[in-house]
């Protein structure tokens, strides 16, 4: 029997509805969310990914604002765009859109982002309240939507053998955390693999939960995969396809069709992990909201004390 689908986009539907309330909730305080998206240069996914995002902030009432540099913009420059947004009390939140041009340090990008306002969860600062176990900060979007996609779905990690395939900052590294954590949901035996890995069937068939972020097509085929497990395809890769309009498609890293004969659970590409990356932003970007009403009312409350 070919395994269930996870519905990634349906789950992160109801995920932004849930925010939707949320944010009505705030603007009856007198808070709006808000978002700034700074992308440097014309790269066409880049720029598809944060018009995707600009369109998910305005359908639960987010504010968004995209700053579009020249791909010749120096890193001082940049740098100082965004110590600029920290200082701009009508952003919550800021994405850094990357890949970033070859003559900017990424690293040094993502550090002059303020910790409070890092909707990617990827400033040093936090990755490092990750690794100490603290889940109340922000959380790199990508690997927080594949826990709240196990979770939807009824799989409980705690004691099960979660395998990931794919070692990146965004992605790979942060999530075999998560699902490590000593917490509910979560408490799994994590194996972390990549494309290096030797013998990496080996990992593969033994995981009763499979997430594959490679970035490769064709990563995880079926004889890789353990019957009945539960396998999250993070991949978006775009391959050539002459029978389509536009000449090519989307595909994940696992074989969908051999794979979705074998696995008990398992995402598409698309409509699978993407949709519930953009719905983790959205929650990111007002999680980050609520909290600074939060200290400007500690704020208020400290300089009307006695």
């Amino acid at each position: 029997m070919p395994a269930s689908i996870i519905d990634g986009a349906a789950i992160a539907a109801e995920l932004r509805d849930s925010l939707a309330r949320e944010v009505a909730a705030l603007a009856a305080e007198g808070v709006q969310p808000g978002l700034a998206a700074v992308l440097v240069g014309d790269d066409p996914g880049s720029v598809s990914y944060v018009a995707g995002k600009a369109k998910a902030c305005a359908e639960i009432g987010v504010l968004s604002e995209t700053f579009r540099l020249p791909a010749e913009t120096a890193q001082a420059e940049l740098v100082q765009r965004i110590a600029a947004l920290n200082a701009d009390g009508r952003f919550h939140a800021i994405l850094q859109q990357l890949p970033l041009p070859p003559h900017i340090d990424e690293r040094a990008v993502l550090d002059a982002i303020a910790p409070a306002k890092d909707v990617d969860g990827l400033h040093p600062t936090n990755l490092g309240r990750l690794l100490r176990g603290e889940t109340g900060g922000p959380v790199p979007c990508t690997p927080q939507g594949v826990m709240h996609l196990l979770e939807r779905s009824g799989v409980d990690p705690a004691g099960k053998h979660a395998v990931v395939v794919g070692r990146s900052t965004l992605v790979g590294r942060p999530l075999s955390v998560l699902l490590s954590n000593k917490a509910a949901g979560a408490n799994a035996t994590v194996t972390l693999c990549h494309t290096g890995t030797a013998d990496l069937a080996v990992h593969t068939r033994a995981a009763d939960i499979l997430v594959v972020a490679a970035g490769r097509p064709g990563t995880v085929t079926a004889e890789m995969v353990k019957p009945g497990a539960t396998v999250i395809d993070v991949g978006t890769n775009r391959i050539d396809d002459p029978s389509r309009k536009r000449g090519w498609r989307l595909v994940g890293d696992v074989d969908f069709a051999g794979v979705v004969e074998v696995a008990g659970r398992i995402t598409k590409v698309p409509g699978g992990v993407g949709p519930m990356t953009i719905a983790m932003l959205l929650a990111n970007t007002v999680r980050a909201a609520r909290e600074a009403r939060s200290r400007a009312g500690s704020a208020r409350g400290a300089r009307s004390g006695p």
